[in-house]
């Protein structure tokens, strides 16, 4: 049997394999449900009725709202001092309710739209993939190097650069198939929700061209990841090595560099946040605000603006796979097998 089939029969072998696939699809297919249930295509009946009752509120407003001012009229009348501060300058004329604020579409049920909606549910479909690719792909070769599984194998083909080049290899086509064929039957089902308990929109060329390559940088995070995970897990020799440092990785940008940077006020410190990148890699920017320069005192605010770039969180995340692969390689290497 040639070494990629044998890899191929290794991964989907493994309990962990199997037992994340297995929760994954059933957890992707809870949000097209709870969309379709939740989903209730409006007609001209449903509109009417939320116009209707836009208006009779409004009118309703207007009553409450006159009374109050007819109240507080009658109590600067009387010779009450403090009516400004219980209902405002003019007994709170100036703020009646509008028409604006009452807007129909604010009555109406819940309706997936297709094209206005589709985008943010494929930035959680990817987001969901990494991370199981992540354990997948820490688990795949750290299990080995952990049982002596590799030292086997490696008895069998004693090439190591070619043997986890090969490894690295069936992960990616594997979770790229994943990606590929789960993320069409993802668009097939809410694209099935707009159809028939929502509104699909206006599909164009360019929108699903923008699909496209929402999915493509999608599908590109989930290699990463997979290729994160597996080149821990190899430099560390355990699965527990990936893991550690992901949650670390995870906890000290989050949340202690959050709170590092806040405290000794850095300017746009979310720029050294990787969750940062990740929104820029898919919106394809990002901007960051800086509120300091706002004077709110005197009702002005020009904050400063830094904006990161999908081309910026590329370079990125390129040196961090350079350096992940290049770290396995020079581990598997140079270091004893045992």
């Amino acid at each position: 049997m040639s070494l990629p089939k044998a890899e191929v029969r290794r991964l989907f072998k493994r309990r962990v394999t199997r037992i994340f696939l297995i929760l994954t699809l059933l957890g992707l297919a809870i949000f097209p449900v709870a969309f379709s249930i939740s989903s209730e295509r409006t007609g001209p009946d449903q509109r009417a009725f939320a116009e209707a009752q836009a208006k009779q509120d409004y009118e309703n407003a207007k009553v409450q709202f006159q009374q109050q001012v007819e109240q507080c009229e009658a109590e600067k009348a009387s010779g009450a001092t403090d009516t400004d501060n219980r209902y405002g300058p003019n007994c709170g004329a100036d703020y009646g309710p509008r028409p604006e604020y009452f807007e129909p579409a604010n009555y109406l049920p819940f309706e997936f739209n297709f094209v206005r909606e589709f985008p943010s549910s494929v930035y959680v479909f990817c987001a969901i993939l990494a991370l199981v690719a992540f354990v997948i792909g820490a688990s795949f070769v750290g299990a080995e190097w952990h049982t002596g599984g590799m030292m086997n194998l490696l008895l069998w083909r004693p090439r190591r650069i070619p043997v986890l080049l090969t490894k690295l290899g069936v992960l990616l086509a594997t979770m790229l198939g994943l990606t590929v064929v789960v993320g069409a039957l993802w668009t097939a089902a809410f694209w099935a929700i707009g159809r028939y308990d929502g509104q699909v929109g206006k599909l164009t060329s360019g929108v699903w061209q923008s699909f496209a390559l929402t999915g493509a940088r999608g599908a590109a995070a989930v290699l990463l990841a997979a290729t994160i995970g597996f080149c821990l897990a190899s430099i560390g020799r355990h699965t527990a090595m990936a893991l550690g440092v992901g949650i670390g990785a995870a906890v000290v940008s989050e949340i202690g560099l959050r709170i590092a940077f806040e405290l000794i006020q850095v300017r746009f410190g979310d720029r050294f946040i990787l969750s940062t990148y990740l929104i820029a890699w898919f919106d394809k920017k990002f901007t960051l605000y800086d509120y300091r320069a706002c004077d709110f005192a005197q009702g002005v605010c020009n904050p400063g603006e830094l904006v990161i770039t999908w081309q910026q969180s590329g370079v990125l995340f390129a040196i961090i796979l350079v350096l992940g692969l290049g770290g396995a390689l020079w581990s598997m290497r140079r270091r004893d097998v045992v």
